[in-house]
């Protein structure tokens, strides 16, 4: 397609992968790229886990120290991630048209 038409196009189609695609632990950003220029982009949001939701009150660094963890836990998580897209995906996005 030519190259005006296809900015729209990865607007789109990054947007319909967003809808799509389950929530993961971990951020994670979806690319549309032509050539080695990124054109289109959208970021899904990571899943919470109430950590604190054990903690009834007394010192705040224990709270701080759970939420350092969890920080940690998800920076971690997000360089060895994988995302798993199944058919399903594929078969709803090309759907969606």
């Amino acid at each position: 397609m030519h190259e005006e038409r296809s900015l729209s196009f990865a607007k789109t189609y990054a947007k319909k992968l967003k809808d799509i695609l389950p929530a993961q632990l971990f951020k994670i950003a979806i690319q549309a790229k032509v050539g080695g220029k990124i054109i289109a982009r959208e970021d899904i949001k990571a899943l919470r886990k109430d950590v604190t939701a054990k903690l009834y009150g007394g010192d705040i660094t224990r709270r701080m120290k759970l939420l350092e963890r969890q920080k940690k836990g998800k920076k971690e998580m997000r360089m060895l991630g994988n995302v798993p897209v199944n058919s399903e995906v594929f078969l709803k996005l090309l759907k969606t048209n």
